[in-house]
């Protein structure tokens, strides 16, 4: 007979500074989450539209590589699943609504909003 995997929770994080994606997905997998991390909100669009029924949590920032930033990126996820749990960081006041339902942080963050917000994004 087999076994049956434990269901773990996906986190999308977007980030274009590799220190700050790297943290984040520490973070996050120490919580238990599965994660996929992309530099771009391009590559994160792509990664919803195979994946945005799946995810539990998407953190992005504003300031993203390529032409799409990240409260842009929000409006397509929400789209995508609007269960979806979604955070916007900037260290920057923010210029663009967000989508409903999408959080706003303003950096510096601590790691323990991260902590926090995963466990929220499990139970929901």
């Amino acid at each position: 007979m087999g076994q049956s995997k434990p269901f773990r929770a996906t986190a999308l994080i977007v980030e274009d500074d590799i220190m700050q994606r790297e943290m984040l997905c520490v973070l996050l997998e120490e919580s238990g989450y599965q994660v996929i991390q992309c530099e771009s909100a391009e590559a994160a669009e792509l990664v919803l539209d195979k994946n945005a029924g799946v995810l539990s949590l998407m953190l992005t920032d504003v300031q993203l590589a390529g032409r799409m930033n990240g409260v842009e990126l929000a409006h397509v996820a929400k789209d995508r699943n609007p269960r979806l749990d979604v955070v916007v960081t900037s260290g920057r006041p923010l210029m663009q609504p967000l989508p409903d339902g999408a959080k706003f942080w303003a950096k510096p963050w601590a790691p323990l909003d991260v902590l926090r917000e995963a466990e929220l994004a499990q139970l929901s």
